[in-house]
């Protein structure tokens, strides 16, 4: 029996999986990476499927947008289906004007608004931190498939519109790289079950200069993130 929003059955899931928001993006790299790929969960079209990989088993699972669906799932998938390895693969919007879209970008914390978070540590601010191994591994990854990519911090929020046009101000000047609805809380779920997790994200527009992608460019094109996160299986 599976959890309530998944219908695996156990075993069905693989020990590594990649998290996108977006299901069809699951359903993108299944069709065009994996071999001998199944679906293993339709529940709410949050598609799920397990394949191989260069012979190595892997799960990509979509969680869909914002921090508390992400929760859910990624508390599913360590509880229930004992996962052990979840790689955000997403897209940020930048808030450095000199970063362009599609470039990449590994995430070694994520700074954030979540109330899930407030409320778990009551008031205190906690440091979501990517897990080194994992960091390092798609740092190694990546230099070996000659995919360019930029590390640094990155910022989760639990609002996507926002009227306040000096938003990002005090977050650029403080390093941050780009924005994003889910990593917050992937790191500290992770971390609090004992699993290790990272965040692989492409610049999909840039909140300062107004440059952006297409819907089907962010769905179908941002590739080079998925190759360096299948390595890690």
């Amino acid at each position: 029996m599976g959890s309530i929003h998944l219908e695996a059955k156990i075993g069905d899931i693989a020990e590594t999986v990649l998290v996108p928001g977006d299901p069809l993006r699951a359903k993108y790299v299944a069709d065009n990476f994996l071999e001998n790929a199944i679906c293993y969960n339709n529940v709410r079209n949050m598609l799920g499927f397990t394949g191989t990989y260069k012979g190595k088993r892997i799960s990509i699972q979509g969680t869909g947008m914002g921090m508390g669906s992400t929760a859910i799932y990624v508390n599913e998938l360590i509880e229930t289906y004992k996962v052990k390895q979840l790689i955000r693969v997403g897209t940020c919007g930048a808030i450095q004007k000199d970063l362009k879209v599609g470039e990449i970008i590994l995430a070694m914390s994520a700074s954030g608004d979540s109330g899930a978070n407030m409320a778990y540590f009551n008031g205190f601010q906690y440091a979501a931190t990517a897990d080194f191994d994992l960091l390092f591994r798609a740092y190694q990854a990546a230099q070996q498939l000659n995919i360019p990519t930029i590390q640094g911090s990155i910022f989760s929020t639990d609002t996507f519109y926002d009227d306040d046009p000096h938003r990002w101000d005090k977050w650029k000047k403080h390093g941050i790289l780009g924005v994003e609805m889910e990593s917050q809380i992937l790191f500290t779920i992770a971390k609090r079950l004992q699993a290790k997790a990272l965040s692989i994200l492409t610049v999909s527009d840039n909140i300062i200069t107004g440059e952006a992608a297409s819907s089907k460019e962010r769905e179908q094109t941002f590739m080079g993130m998925m190759k360096i996160a299948l390595e890690l299986a």
